[in-house]
C-alpha cells in the first residue's frame, strides 16, 4: 500500500483524535451503567464483528514475522489494556487536574521515543510544537473551574491512604503506554496495512478483556440496560475500535510518529467542544487561550519546511 500523501495524512490523524474527544465526552453515560472492563470486553467484541473482513490476509501482505507478532501484541497490550488501567486507577488515586496535566506530557513522550527506538531525527520545529502541545493541554487541564474547585475535596475523599504518589505513578505509566501505541504503530506501518494492524490489535484486545469481560458478565443485569445505551455503545465500539485506529494507522504511515504525536491536542478540544455543543457546559478566556496554544502546534508540526518549500518550486518549474 503506498503511503498517502502529507495533507492526507495530517486530516487522518487530526480526524481520528478529534473522534476520540467525542466518544470520550460522550461515553461518561456508558461508564455510569457499565463496569469498566465489561464495557471494554462488549468494545472490542462489537468492533472485531465489524471488522471481520479485515483480519484477513492480503495477497500483496508478507507472512507476520516473529518481531512483528510481538509488536502487535504489545500494541494491544500497551496502548487498550495497559493504557485503561493506568488511566482508570491513576485518576482515581489523584484528581482529574493531575490527569490532564500529565496526560499532556503525551506529545514529548512520543517525540523522544520516536527518537530513541525508531531514530527519527526531530526537527526544532517539531520541538517548539511538542512545547505548544504540551503547554497547552495542561493549561486546559488547569482552568478548568470544576476541577480546580472540586480537587482538594477529591484528594481528601479518595486519597485516605495517602496512595496519590501511587496514582501519580499510574498516570505517567499510561503517558509512556500511549507514547508506545504511536511509536510502535509507526514501526507497524512499514510491513502492514492500516486495516489489518487495526483488526489484529482489536482482536488482542477482545483476548485480553475476555476472563475479565465473561466474569462480570455473569451477574450484570443486562435486561436493564436502555436502547439509548446500547446505540451510544455500538457508536463507542465502532468509534474506540475501528474508525479511530485506522485513522490513525493511515496518518502514521506518512507522518513521523513526532509529528504524529502532537495532533493528541485534538482530544481535548474536540472533547470541549462536544460539551459546549451537546452538554450545555462553557468554555472560559483561559481556556480558550489554552486551545489557541494547543492548535499553533499543530500548525507549527504541519507547516511545510523552508527547504520542503523550495524543492516544490523546483519541481514545479522543472
Amino acid at each position: 500500500m503506498k503511503p498517502p500523501n502529507r495533507l492526507f495524512a495530517y486530516a487522518c490523524l487530526a480526524l481520528s483524535m478529534s473522534l476520540v474527544g467525542c466518544y470520550v465526552a460522550l461515553s461518561k453515560p456508558l461508564a455510569a451503567v457499565l463496569p469498566v472492563f465489561l464495557l471494554a470486553w462488549m468494545r472490542f467484541g462489537i468492533g472485531g464483528l465489524a471488522m471481520l473482513h479485515w483480519l484477513k490476509k492480503p495477497v500483496d501482505e508478507p507472512p507476520l514475522t516473529p518481531q512483528t507478532k510481538r509488536l502487535l501484541f504489545l500494541e494491544s497490550f500497551l496502548g487498550n489494556f495497559l493504557f485503561t488501567i493506568c488511566m482508570i486507577y491513576g485518576v482515581s488515586l489523584t484528581d482529574a487536574v493531575s490527569a490532564g496535566v500529565t496526560m499532556a506530557a503525551i506529545p514529548a513522550a512520543v517525540a523522544l521515543m520516536g527518537w530513541a527506538f525508531l531514530r527519527e531525527r526531530v526537527a526544532p520545529r517539531t520541538w517548539a510544537a511538542v512545547v505548544c502541545a504540551v503547554g497547552g493541554v495542561a493549561l486546559f487541564s488547569l482552568s478548568k473551574p470544576e476541577h480546580i474547585a472540586h480537587a482538594g475535596q477529591a484528594l481528601g475523599a479518595k486519597n485516605t491512604q495517602n496512595l496519590a504518589w501511587l496514582g501519580q505513578l499510574l498516570l505517567v505509566g499510561a503517558v509512556i503506554c500511549e507514547a508506545a501505541y504511536t511509536v510502535i504503530g509507526k514501526k507497524l506501518t512499514g510491513s502492514l496495512g492500516p486495516k489489518r494492524i487495526t483488526s489484529l490489535i482489536n482482536l488482542w484486545g477482545f483476548v485480553l478483556t475476555t476472563p475479565f469481560g465473561l466474569y462480570l458478565a455473569l451477574d450484570f443485569d443486562f435486561a436493564a440496560v436502555g436502547w439509548s445505551t446500547w446505540l451510544l455503545l455500538l457508536f463507542y465500539a465502532m468509534a474506540a475500535c475501528m474508525w479511530t485506529v485506522w485513522l490513525w494507522m493511515t496518518g502514521l504511515k506518512a507522518v513521523p510518529a513526532a509529528q504524529g504525536g502532537v495532533f493528541s491536542v485534538m482530544l481535548p478540544v474536540s472533547a470541549a467542544l462536544v460539551g459546549v455543543l451537546l452538554l450545555g457546559e462553557s468554555l472560559t478566556a483561559m481556556q480558550l487561550v489554552a486551545f489557541a496554544i494547543a492548535l499553533a502546534s499543530v500548525l507549527l508540526a504541519t507547516l511545510p519546511s523552508r527547504a520542503a518549500m523550495r524543492v516544490g518550486r523546483k519541481n514545479r518549474a522543472g
